[in-house]
């Protein structure tokens, strides 16, 4: 076995070549029509007609006025069963030939003239052979045997044999298969490093030991992916746990933080810099909180995915906001609610998807936010919009990008840990959809998912 790919290619390219110049000089000689040697029984048949036909014409005086007469007698009496002899004069003329014979009887008698070897050769359904000496006197003749072919071939066949290129083109589409089957057996391991490659793409960090196989060439590619994938394993738990370190070190004193301003309203009231630094502390707990989810799902190697309807998965999420909303004095609006659209995704990545759009949305209108559901053969579109300061176009790719701020001051006042919406691209991503940001009608900011429905 061949393990080195550039070894195999290079085989299958002179076998493959050598194959088709094989077929195309070698599959001539097997034309049936091919001009071929006598048996001796054909042999031996061919001396005993001549001798019949000569000792006939010598029993039969000749007439100058009616000499093809004695030809005519002699070769219709010593003709076989089935078959027809003919007789070529010394001048080329031809006793016994139908006319649309002439053809054949002619291609024949430029072929084999020599009656010590004489041979025969097939013309579609009928059999040439000769010629054999026959004497009359002073004159010669060579006699010329017609008799039905044994087996004769198609038209095609003969056709393929007649045109060289007709042959060649026959010959490649015959070892197509055959050449398809090693292009196929060569991209194969192409196809599972592709394969292998998706997945990870898609997050799913695990090793492939199906790699580590065939040529040369895709084993120490395979070898070298997986190393590759050990290696973004262990830097993205390195990550994680790096992350839930921190979160978990930054809690202690946040604890500690949120302790002692409660002591202090306890014992000095309550004061404007005690609800500054109450908000600050909830503001970096939510932070903390964020940005563990946002590791978490961007490092998920698989959700856990179930059959949804569109309607009932966000059912909650909208009645919530517009009692959120009502609560502020605010307005939620559903322009056009969700149908019972079928979809495969996990329902806590959807709903935090939906609802971190939503109070996005109520956290920075003035007074409206509209949001529709539409739905078309492929997939569902959200859209939310609200009535707020909106986001410049240059910012709009952007805000999707974790703690990005637009506006410091704004994103201070509301609240906001720039997480939301990177939690959002994540979600969606995760479920094969995409999120954009463009300018609203109510003259703020508009976001819009688009998700895959299920396909039946």
């Amino acid at each position: 076995m061949i393990n080195s790919l550039t070894a195999r290619i290079f085989a299958i390219f002179w076998f493959t070549l050598a194959l088709v110049l094989m077929l195309v000089l070698m599959v001539p000689k097997l034309d049936s029509r091919q001009l071929t040697p006598l048996l001796d029984s054909e042999q031996r048949q061919g001396l005993m007609i001549e001798q019949h036909v000569e000792a006939e014409l010598a029993g039969d005086p000749a007439n100058d006025l009616m000499w093809w007469r004695r030809l005519f007698r002699a070769i219709d009496k010593w003709a076989p069963p089935g078959q027809r002899l003919l007789l070529v004069t010394s001048e080329g003329r031809v006793i016994g030939a139908q006319r649309n014979e002439m053809q054949i009887v002619r291609n024949f008698i430029g072929q084999s003239d020599n009656s010590d070897r004489p041979k025969k050769k097939k013309y579609g359904r009928v059999e040439m052979v000769g010629p054999f000496a026959v004497r009359d006197g002073e004159d010669n003749y060579q006699l010329y045997l017609i008799r039905p072919a044994g087996s004769a071939q198609s038209d095609f066949i003969n056709l393929m044999f007649d045109r060289p290129l007709l042959l060649l083109i026959v010959t490649m589409l015959i070892s197509s298969p055959l050449l398809l089957w090693l292009a196929w057996s060569l991209a194969k391991p192409a196809r599972k490093l592709k394969n292998a490659a998706d997945d990870v793409a898609r997050g799913n960090l695990k090793q492939h030991p199906e790699l580590e196989a065939g040529p040369q060439e895709f084993l120490a590619t395979g070898a070298s992916f997986n190393q590759m994938v050990s290696a973004l394993e262990r830097m993205v738990t390195a990550q994680q746990r790096l992350i839930s370190d921190i979160s978990h070190e930054l809690r202690t004193p946040l604890t500690r933080l949120q302790l002692a301003t409660a002591l202090m309203r306890r014992r000095h009231g309550e004061g404007k810099e005690l609800q500054r630094i109450e908000m600050e502390a909830q503001r970096l707990d939510g932070m903390i909180n964020d940005l563990l989810v946002l590791s978490r799902s961007q490092h998920k190697n698989e959700l856990t995915r179930e059959l949804l309807k569109a309607n009932e998965l966000w059912a909650d999420v909208i009645d919530n906001a517009q009692f959120e909303a009502e609560q502020v004095g605010k307005t939620l609006e559903v322009t056009a609610p969700p149908g019972p659209w079928k979809l495969v995704g996990n329902p806590n990545a959807l709903d935090s998807a939906l609802e971190n759009i939503v109070r996005n949305a109520l956290r920075y209108s003035h007074h409206h936010i509209a949001v529709n559901f539409t739905a078309d053969g492929d997939g569902i579109t959200i859209m939310v919009d609200d009535d707020g300061p909106g986001v410049s176009e240059e910012d709009r790719e952007q805000i999707f990008r974790p703690f990005y701020r637009t506006d410091e001051a704004r994103d201070r006042e509301s609240g906001g840990t720039g997480l939301g919406l990177a939690i959002v691209e994540t979600a969606v991503q995760q479920h094969r959809g995409w999120v954009r940001a463009e300018d609203s009608p109510l003259g703020g900011l508009r976001l819009i998912i688009w998700l895959p429905l299920q396909q039946r």
